[in-house]
């Protein structure tokens, strides 16, 4: 999948009106690859010039880590808000200030609009499907206002992509855009169509938490936080007014909404109360900040040391299960940036397999399921290059692994309310751990 950077350009018209400053402010729209090779672009007012990507690109440099790009950058006559998402960079340019979040949320709509259309978001999907992309574009802001960002709702104006709707629209010039304007845009609830019929009623949820940690060689935590969402699917027929309770919504902090959420129930009761969406949704995204509340599911033992002299050093890690609630860790891996005087390897692994690369020096140890009975272990020698110092410190270990069945920060729905219609829909909850940035200094 190729790196993409979209750009959004965003000038001011000088009407200072909160939210509605920065709705106002979108200009221009640039997809770049991560080779700097500008593809596609999509002006709403005037056109500006390209240049203006190129303090970020500086920026870009100078971070080395596409993690570490600075998400707020000040040039000359614009602030650049940056978001990065997997793979891709979302740039906004704005000329004055206004609330960063704005955008921010503006652009992950974009992306999911992309997501949810064309199953990826690639430089090569982009190019095949440029037609839809302008015409997604041109409902999703109008004029530089944010009209239409609801997947369901655009799917309505412009139906998604087939192979049999891109023959037929070759062969008749037709286009994906549709006659008639969506029902939910009429009404006061423009997130959902009207007439949604279904024979199988259900809605299914999925919690699932990313663990950020910094665990010291002693195994004591250093930092740890919880970045949560609940994504949705919700497929019920008419108009469904539903009631989400959790058993214990006191632990979660910076709590952001879907907007068909009321916000005055939430802060009143701790009860998300909504009409859904048809379709996929993302209901909330949450965040505990609270070190104490936060489970670090495995611990590791580790050793890893160069010699003063000579042209080696050993390695040498255990990991084991510490606060999994009785759940099984899988996907677990490793990876240890080397420092770059270690030529080579060799090491021998109890469980899994282990690749080094050379050009890298990336360390990856692909282990698996984690078995309780028989802890995983990996040993051996570092091959150093010789003449060359000792590293002044040690590589720190990155650890990436899925918990099924679990939200670690302890939250569990406790039931889910549907008024508003008769029939008993099907219903589900799901949860998931995994982890973000988890480290393991050593």
């Amino acid at each position: 999948m190729c790196c993409l950077l979209i750009v959004i350009i965003i000038i001011n018209e000088g009407i200072n009106k909160g939210f509605i400053v920065a709705a106002e402010m979108i200009n221009s729209l640039f997809l770049i690859s991560h080779t700097g090779d500008i593809f596609l672009e999509k002006h709403w007012k005037s056109v500006i010039s390209r240049s203006v990507c190129d303090y970020f690109f500086e920026a870009k440099e100078k971070a080395g880590d596409l993690e570490n790009v600075p998400p707020i950058l000040q040039t000359p006559h614009h602030y650049l808000i940056s978001v990065y998402r997997g793979k891709l960079f979302f740039l906004s340019v704005v000329q004055t200030e206004v609330p960063p979040l704005f955008v921010v949320e503006f652009l992950h709509r974009v992306a999911d609009t992309f997501q949810d259309y064309f199953g990826e978001c690639s430089e090569t999907v982009i190019k095949d499907n440029v037609v839809i992309v302008y015409e997604l574009l041109e409902e999703m802001l109008d004029n530089g206002f944010p009209l239409a960002t609801e997947s369901n709702v655009l799917m309505e104006m412009i139906r998604p992509p087939t192979i049999l709707r891109s023959v037929v629209n070759t062969l008749t010039g037709g286009s994906n855009v549709g006659e008639k304007l969506p029902t939910g845009q009429l009404s006061i609830i423009p997130w959902r169509r009207a007439g949604v019929k279904y024979t199988n009623n259900e809605a299914y949820f999925d919690v699932i938490e990313e663990i950020d940690a910094i665990v010291d060689k002693s195994g004591t935590t250093v930092f740890a936080e919880i970045q949560g969402v609940v994504e949705a699917c919700v497929k019920l027929s008419g108009m469904p007014d539903l009631t989400l309770s959790f058993m214990n919504p006191r632990l979660l902090d910076d709590v952001s909404f879907h907007p068909c959420v009321r916000f005055k129930r939430w802060e009143a009761d701790r009860v998300l109360s909504f009409i859904p969406p048809d379709g996929n949704f993302r209901l909330m995204s949450y965040h505990v900040s609270s070190q104490n509340l936060v489970a670090i599911p495995v611990y590791v033992k580790q050793n890893i040391s160069f010699l003063e002299t000579g042209s080696c050093g050993r390695l040498e890690i255990t990991i084991g299960p510490k606060q999994t609630m009785g759940k099984t860790v899988e996907a677990l891996m490793v990876t240890i940036h080397m420092p770059k005087s270690v030529l080579s390897v060799n090491l021998t692994a109890t469980q899994g397999s282990y690749t080094y690369d050379l050009t890298t020096k990336a360390l990856i140890w692909t282990i698996g399921k984690l078995n309780p009975q028989k802890l995983p272990n990996l040993r051996g020698s570092l091959s150093m290059q010789s003449g060359v110092p000792k590293p002044e410190e040690n590589p720190s270990i990155n650890l990436d692994l899925k918990i099924q069945q679990l939200a670690i920060s302890g939250l569990k729905v406790s039931r889910l309310d549907m008024y508003g219609e008769k029939y008993k829909p099907f219903k589900g909850v799901k949860y998931l751990t995994k982890a973000g940035k988890f480290q393991v200094r050593t």
